[in-house]
Formats: structure tokens, sequence, C-alpha cells
């Protein structure tokens, strides 16, 4: 009986080592935490509406409004296996809105490459399905002369120009749209985000530092002069602008809670 007894003993507690060895990890979810820098400069509420900047290509210029869509963030890890809640999130800098983000979606913990989409890209660019849009900021939507969808963002403000006047530019980027074709032709000028490879567990958040600067620098030395308004329908301005913004995001700190 004493064999007997020992035997289940040693039976049991293998089993139960090999169900603690094999149990599902809790699925973990993460914020992605926007903040906005000119060049290293954090760019506070205060500093709205204030002609405090300089671009690379030597205009002093101001924001009075900073809008952007960011859409499917995406976690893939090492087996190739991608976790999407194909979700978006509008961030509205001066208004503080939805600053902090969390997609839609939880993940085993582990180490996963992080990505996301700027704007929208062509498969999910469908123009009016996205309620809450079609009323934000004004009307997030694209007029369909210029091939519909939505705005990827606007960024408003004023700058000193080669007359010493200061007048407005409307930095707003869409998908790009030749109008001199019928119907018109376009062009997907949304971009992929990659936040690199990072370790996830239980409250994990990732900073996403946008420099503004960016948008106005690489690989395209930005003239407001020339091209400081009527951008949505100049297709070569929306090609220039998707390019640029290429190296505007970086990852910033990651933490975990």
């Amino acid at each position: 009986m004493k064999n007997i007894a020992l035997l289940t003993l040693i039976v049991l507690v293998a089993f139960g080592c090999n169900n603690d060895d094999d149990a599902t990890p809790t699925p973990a979810s993460v914020d992605l935490r926007f903040t906005h820098n000119w060049d290293g400069d954090a760019i506070e509420n205060s500093d709205f509406d204030q002609i405090q900047y300089t671009n690379a290509h030597g205009e002093q210029l101001s924001l009075s409004k900073l809008v952007y869509l960011i859409s499917d963030v995406t976690f893939t890890n090492s087996n190739g296996v991608a976790f999407d809640a194909g979700d978006y999130n509008l961030v509205n800098v001066r208004e503080q809105s939805n600053l902090t983000f969390t997609p839609n979606v939880q993940i085993p913990p582990g180490d996963y490459n992080v990505t996301f989409t700027f704007g929208f890209d062509d498969e999910d660019n469908i123009d009016g399905v996205y309620q809450d849009l079609n009323s934000a900021d004004g009307g997030w939507n694209v007029p369909m002369m210029l091939g519909g969808g939505y705005h990827y963002m606007r960024m408003e403000g004023k700058f000193i120009d080669n007359t010493s006047a200061e007048i407005g530019y409307a930095y707003h980027t869409i998908r790009a749209a030749d109008t001199s074709t019928t119907p018109v032709t376009t062009q997907d000028t949304s971009f992929e985000v990659d936040l690199g490879t990072v370790s996830i567990g239980n409250d994990t958040e990732i900073e996403v530092k946008m420099n503004v600067a960016e948008w106005y620098k690489n690989p395209n030395e930005w003239n407001l002069n020339d091209l400081h308004t009527v951008l949505m329908p100049n297709f070569m301005a929306q090609i220039m602008m998707s390019q640029n913004g290429t190296s505007v995001f970086s990852r910033g700190a990651v933490t975990q809670n």
C-alpha cells in the first residue's frame, strides 16, 4: 500500500507540474502613448499659436492645429504570427484627445515587432464608412472630386513668408489624387511605421514620438512660400509629404506597469 501511495503521489506531482508548464499565459494589452516634439523640444499646449519654430528651409512658423490618424497597429511574433485589431485612432494634439490608445487586441506576452499605418491604406480608406470620422474635426472626409476616403493629417498654422508677411498654411495629407484624369487617379500615400521589437508583458506602454520638424526636411526640404495651401489636389505635394513622413515617428520609452 505504501508503494502504491508513493507512486500515486509521484504521478500527481508530475501531472501538476506539467499543467503549470503548459498553462496558457494571461493575454496582455498594450497602450501607445503619443508625444510630440520639434527636433527634441517638447510641444506643449502653450506653444500653439506662437511663431517660434524654424523649418529646414529657414521659415519661421507656428502650429495652430495638429490632428492625425493612425490605424492597423500590428504585433508580429518571431514565427510571423500577427495580431491586429484593425481599429484606428485620431490624435488631436491641441485638444489633448486620444494621446493614449489601446488597440482592441490582446496578445500573449513575448517579443513582437510593432507596426502601425499612418492614415488608412487603400483597403481601409473607404469613403463614408467611419461614422465618428465623418464628423470629427469638422469632417475628416475627403471630397469625392479628390477620390474620397479620409484625411491622414491636418497641420495648420502661420509662417513668415519671403515678404515678411504673416500668412496661414494648411499642411493637409490625404491619398494622392490626380484630378487631370477622368475618373480621378489615386495613389495610396499612407505608410507603415515600424517601431522595432518590443518585449510585451502585462500593462505595457510604448511611447510613440512624432518629430514635427521632420515633415519639413527629409528627404524633401519644404518651401512654405511655394507649398503652403491648396495641397490636397496637388498630386506631387502629397507624394512628397508621404516621403517626408517616413522619418517623422520613432519609438520612445517602453514601460511595464
